[in-house]
C-alpha cells in the first residue's frame, strides 16, 4: 500500500513539474453584481427596496485572443451573482458585458431603462474581482408609503 501511495505522490510531483516547466501562468477572474427591486420606482436604492433572489444575469466576455465567452448566473439569497473562471493568462478577459435577463418575481419584473447592460474593461489582476453596479427592477405597483 505504501508503494502505491509513493507512486501516486511521485506522479503528482511529475505532473506539477511539467505544468510549471511549460510556463503556463494561470489567471483567475471574477465578476460580482447585485440585482435589486426598486419598490418605490424612484430609480434609487433605499431602505424600502429589497434584493431579488433567483434573478438571471448574462455575462459575455471577450478574451485577449478575441474569443467570446458566455456565462449565465443566478442571484443568491442576498441578490448577488458571481461568475468566475480560471484560464491561461494569454486567454484572460479583456472586456465584458453584464446584463439582466429576467426576474421571477411577479411584482418586480420591469427593468429600469438605464439597466439594459453594463459594459466594462476587465483590468483586474488574477485573484481579484470586478464589482458591477446593481441592476434595478421597478416594482409593478409602488406602495402608498412611497
Amino acid at each position: 500500500m505504501d508503494s502505491m501511495m509513493g507512486k501516486l505522490v511521485m506522479g503528482l510531483v511529475v505532473v506539477f513539474a511539467i505544468f510549471e516547466a511549460s510556463g503556463v501562468d494561470a489567471w483567475t477572474g471574477e465578476i460580482r453584481g447585485r440585482v435589486v427591486c426598486d419598490v418605490c420606482a424612484d430609480s434609487s436604492i433605499g431602505p424600502e427596496d429589497h434584493v431579488l433572489e433567483g434573478a438571471e444575469v448574462a455575462v459575455l466576455c471577450i478574451t485577449k485572443s478575441g474569443e467570446v465567452v458566455n456565462y449565465q448566473a443566478f442571484t443568491n439569497s442576498k441578490g448577488v451573482y458571481t461568475v468566475a473562471e480560471t484560464m491561461p493568462e494569454s486567454e484572460r478577459w479583456d472586456a465584458c458585458l453584464a446584463r439582466p435577463i429576467s426576474s421571477f418575481h411577479t411584482s418586480c419584473n420591469h427593468l429600469n431603462q438605464a439597466n439594459n447592460g453594463i459594459k466594462f474593461s476587465y483590468k483586474r489582476p488574477s485573484g481579484y474581482f470586478h464589482a458591477v453596479k446593481p441592476f434595478v427592477y421597478r416594482h409593478q405597483y409602488a406602495p402608498s408609503y412611497c
